[in-house]
């Protein structure tokens, strides 16, 4: 072999050391660890679309009764609700909505695009940020209900919530 050829097969045979070396006794890089690891969850996931994301597990099946369809769906942690028993939260403003619909619709501070006391409803619950009742916080109302609520479940509460007017 000459002198040229040797030289070339040498640094080639040095690269392939530095690189194996690198490989084996290095700290490995948490972002790369991080991104192999959530292309190898992708990939599995892909490859079993049997098995649901968890951020997409229903909350309820919307066959309950409504008293337990709000109450499982979570309405009851932060809203008084008429009819439900249970629901004797305060984080959220009392949901007498065939009541406070209409108001809350023509207030100037609504900039929805709602147009009827359903629609806020469900306007409400899918986009919380549309409208925030005065005196309630900001951004409690979480976001995520379109994807764990199914449309029975939904259209159940939404139906529901509009007949309610006051107390009993």
């Amino acid at each position: 072999m000459d002198r040229d050829t040797y030289l070339v097969v040498m640094v080639i045979a040095c690269g392939l050391i530095a690189t194996l070396s690198m490989m084996l006794f290095s700290e490995p890089d948490p972002q790369a660890v991080n991104r192999k690891q959530t292309m190898e969850r992708s990939a599995w996931r892909d490859s079993t679309p049997s098995l649901p994301d968890e951020r997409d597990v229903q909350l309820v099946t919307g066959d309950e009764p409504i008293q337990e369809l709000l109450v499982k769906a979570g309405c009851a942690v932060c809203h008084s609700i008429p009819g439900v028993p249970a629901a004797k939260g305060r984080q959220g403003p009392r949901l007498v909505l065939g009541e406070t619909g209409p108001r809350r619709l023509s207030d100037p501070n609504y900039h929805g695009s709602a147009t009827t006391v359903r629609e806020y409803i469900m306007e409400s619950i899918l986009t919380p940020d549309a409208y925030i009742v005065p005196g309630y916080p900001e951004h409690v109302m979480p976001r995520w209900y379109g994807r764990k609520l199914n449309a029975t479940a939904l259209n159940r509460i939404v139906r529901y919530l509009e007949t309610l007017t006051s107390f009993e």
